[in-house]
């Protein structure tokens, strides 16, 4: 049952979705007078990335200015998002436990290679250091 908690109750201690270090993170500048909405985590292409909570997947596929996307709804208007992939490996219905890997790492023409992360309530984008320990 511990697993089932979602992200209110496990602020703060979730884990890093991969392994690396943060290149760019929530808030920066990004470009054009954007600003990042999550983190870029740099990592080697093919590395595992893992599911932060428990949830089931609402989207899997290819999305413009994300490339292979996977969403997991964790309830309560919770969201994480997972971009930048090389491989998805469920599909959206599916439940995920936390750290059940769901894809690997892809390359990107437009950031460094690793996997874009966000975490959102109710659409809003939030900062992934209030709610990950590194």
């Amino acid at each position: 049952l511990g697993s089932r908690r979602g992200p209110d109750e496990l602020k703060g201690r979730m884990s890093m979705p991969v392994k690396g270090r943060v290149m760019h993170a929530y808030g920066q500048p990004r470009s054009a007078g954007l600003r990042w909405h999550g983190w870029l985590i740099a990592a080697k292409i093919g590395s595992e990335v893992r599911a932060v909570a428990h949830g089931r997947v609402a989207y899997s596929d290819w999305l413009r200015g994300y490339g292979l996307l996977i969403i997991i709804d964790h309830g309560d208007g919770f969201m994480s998002l997972y971009a930048n992939n090389e491989s998805l490996l469920h599909e959206v219905g599916d439940w995920v436990e936390p750290g059940t890997v769901i894809s690997t790492v892809g390359s990107s023409s437009l950031n460094d290679d690793g996997l874009y992360f966000e975490i959102r309530k109710n659409g809003k984008a939030m900062d992934p250091a209030v709610w990950l320990k590194r």
